[in-house]
């Protein structure tokens, strides 16, 4: 099934932690720290208190400190527009169309990362599971969101601290690549 078709049938469970997985493996864009997203988790788990937890989570990830790159640069934007859409009430209609814009933006600021080339389809071709050329970044991050969806959808809330293993494995990833970028600036 493709990543398009696993968002459409996700339940609100399902889509706050697809978007909130797609947002947490981007933390390092922000400048936060590992555990800034885990209250956010655990409202997934407990069913509430969202709406006071995304309030602080945006506080702490208020600005970043680094001096990004042109495509970091970008790709910074695209997670602080993630950051910002997040829903206040995490409701299906809204978590949806957050969900489906994060894991549009997570592919594209990972094609933007990645020093080897994604080939010529837009990120939408990805999603839809046409994947031939894709680079290793992309690729391995559209694993990831398709993983956080089976998880939620076979385990339920048992799924998410799977779903959030997955994460912090991406977020690790993408705080490698982020740190080597930074390397070979200095």
């Amino acid at each position: 099934m493709s990543l398009v078709e696993l968002i459409a049938e996700a339940d609100e469970r399902g889509l706050a932690a697809s978007g909130l997985a797609c947002l947490d493996r981007c933390v390092p864009l922000l400048g936060g720290d590992d555990e800034v997203l885990r209250p956010l988790w655990a409202s997934l788990v407990e069913g509430r208190e969202w709406e006071e937890r995304l309030t602080k989570a945006r506080a702490e990830l208020g600005a970043a400190d680094a001096e990004p790159t042109e495509a970091e640069d970008e790709a910074c934007g695209l997670a602080r527009r993630m950051l910002d859409a997040v829903p206040a009430q995490p409701a299906a209609g809204a978590l949806r169309e957050w969900a489906d814009a994060c894991s549009v933006a997570a592919l594209q600021i990972h094609r933007l990362l990645d020093a080897a080339d994604d080939g010529p389809g837009p990120v939408s071709a990805r999603r839809e599971g046409r994947t031939e050329g894709m680079s290793p970044l992309v690729a391995a991050e559209l694993r990831r969101q398709v993983t956080v969806l089976e998880l939620v959808a076979g385990h339920g809330a048992g799924g998410l601290r799977r779903a959030l293993d997955v994460s912090t494995e991406g977020r690790r990833v993408l705080r490698a690549v982020v740190s080597r970028r930074a390397r070979g600036r200095a």
